[in-house]
């Protein structure tokens, strides 16, 4: 039988092999990565990150499950904005979760978050156990982004909500070669001065290139389930929020 195989960035690689690279990748950069994001993206993925909160609406009460959550900058919005509210970091990168760990007890916050390590495709979660999945910059790196929506749908509550945060594409082409030219010749040099890393940010610069378009990404939230699903372009198109609901 033939091995499927699938994208890691530019190179094409068995399945098998993506969870563990990307693992690796995200070992690699985690005691900087927060500090990589406001460099690389000039700040702005902050402005991105507030404009998801403004979409979201968090409220008391809620639990949040976010998915590949790394250091929980979600789910440290989330909760500054309804402090009554709960959440659970899940992510496959022990690494990552643990830098968020500090993070949470520096901000005291340790006692409404909970970190889970796990894979986004397989989510260690009993059905109908949350009111929003979120997943930031990081449903591009998971091997297959249609099971992952899958297992979104399945472990939402019904009335429960999806937000995806992901780089995208630009639709105006001039614009789109601007960013690539930033991209490919800034960033992988950048993660090498500040992470000693130049491969996993090359990886990352291409895997944003690998990842479906806006339109094509929601119609995969409509084959998961999800209605009334949408998507903001982000600074003309660079990211996209894309929501949907389990009805």
């Amino acid at each position: 039988m033939d091995e499927k195989r699938t994208h890691f960035g530019f190179e094409d690689i068995p399945e098998a092999e993506k969870a563990g690279r990307v693992r690796g990748v995200f070992e690699s950069v985690a005691s900087r990565y927060d500090l990589m994001n406001d460099l690389m993206s000039a700040g702005i993925h902050r402005v991105w990150k507030a404009a998801m909160m403004d979409w979201l609406a968090p409220r008391n009460g809620q639990r949040l499950l976010d998915v590949a959550g790394g250091t929980g900058d979600i789910a440290f919005r989330f909760l500054a904005r309804a402090p009554e509210a709960s959440a659970v970091v899940c992510d496959m990168t022990e690494g990552m979760l643990e830098a968020g760990k500090r993070r949470a007890e520096a901000e005291a916050l340790s006692g409404k978050l909970d970190w889970v390590v796990g894979d986004a495709m397989a989510l260690p979660f009993e059905d109908s156990s949350f009111d929003v999945y979120t997943i930031s910059f990081g449903i591009r790196n998971v091997t297959d982004p249609q099971q992952s929506l899958h297992e979104a749908f399945r472990v939402l509550r019904p009335g429960g909500r999806l937000m995806v945060l992901e780089f995208s594409q630009l639709p105006v082409p001039m614009a789109q070669k601007l960013y690539d030219a930033y991209s490919f010749n800034v960033i992988p040099p950048m993660g090498q001065m500040v992470t000693g890393d130049r491969d996993s940010y090359q990886y990352l610069v291409e895997s944003i290139r690998r990842f479906p378009d806006q339109e094509t990404f929601l119609g995969m939230l409509r084959t998961a389930g999800f209605e009334r699903a949408s998507y903001r372009n982000l600074s003309m198109g660079i990211a996209a929020l894309h929501s949907g609901w389990k009805i």
